[in-house]
């Protein structure tokens, strides 16, 4: 949405749609590594870096550092809050959407 408002009801945080790919895989498992995600959103590790920092200052994301044998790892976790947000979100946009289609068949019965 450049430009324009983005509708109360829908998160800021989350709207972006790289924080809202990366929120959507986190959802759906504990924790995911870094470059899971990063792959999964389709992005650079610069990109998703910024994305994470966003999400984790938001308080949405947790970030756990630390080794697999000797190379260093970076965990991600959706938080509770984040899984509260991403939930609202969702049901924000399937409002929307059916909004939209109401209208579109109040218009379409309105032309008959």
């Amino acid at each position: 949405m450049t430009g324009a408002a983005v509708p109360p009801a829908l998160d800021r945080e989350i709207h972006h749609p790289t924080r809202l790919a990366a929120a959507a895989f986190l959802s759906g498992c504990a924790e995911a590594e870094f470059a899971a995600v990063r792959d999964y959103c389709g992005v650079s590790d610069s990109v998703m870096s910024k994305t994470v920092a966003a999400l984790e200052k938001a308080g949405y994301v947790s970030v756990r550092k630390g080794y697999f044998g000797k190379r260093p790892r970076t965990w991600l976790s959706l938080t509770f809050t984040g899984r509260q947000k991403l939930a609202s979100h969702l049901a924000a946009l399937e409002e929307l959407a059916g909004s939209a289609r109401r209208a579109g068949a109040e218009g379409a019965a309105a032309e008959e």
